[in-house]
């Protein structure tokens, strides 16, 4: 019998850790978020100023079809996924000196928003 009630905790714990990661991966709040800090410059389907992001997770940084990169960015052997996007949006130049995106975002929750919604958004 004490089996059954530990089982139920574990997998009550695991429901709530569950709730917990998908109130931090809010699609609608990260498409919010997108759209206002990125959309000026990204869209998920073409090039504007810059690079297109559909396909972004597993792509090397600075591979985008039809987009001109700085010599930075073609040059590096970054790949795009959750941890390099962090480093990325949280001070592009720290991460890869010399690149042309002069805009990062400061508040931490708000970056795992944003890439909460483009690995989502971008693997479709």
């Amino acid at each position: 019998m004490k089996m059954h009630g530990s089982i139920a905790m574990t997998a009550g714990a695991a429901m709530l850790a569950l709730g917990i990661c998908a109130k931090a991966a809010d699609e609608p709040q990260g498409k919010s978020l997108y759209q206002s800090r990125c959309g000026s410059c990204h869209s998920l389907e073409y090039n504007g100023f810059g690079p297109a992001h559909k396909g972004l997770f597993g792509r090397k940084a600075g591979s985008a079809p039809g987009f001109s990169y700085s010599q930075a960015l073609k040059e590096s052997t970054v790949v795009w996924n959750e941890q390099t996007l962090e480093r990325w949006l949280s001070g592009p130049e720290a991460f890869i000196p010399g690149q042309k995106m002069g805009f990062s975002v400061s508040d931490a929750a708000e970056r795992a928003q944003i890439i909460a919604y483009l690995a989502a958004a971008t693997r479709r």
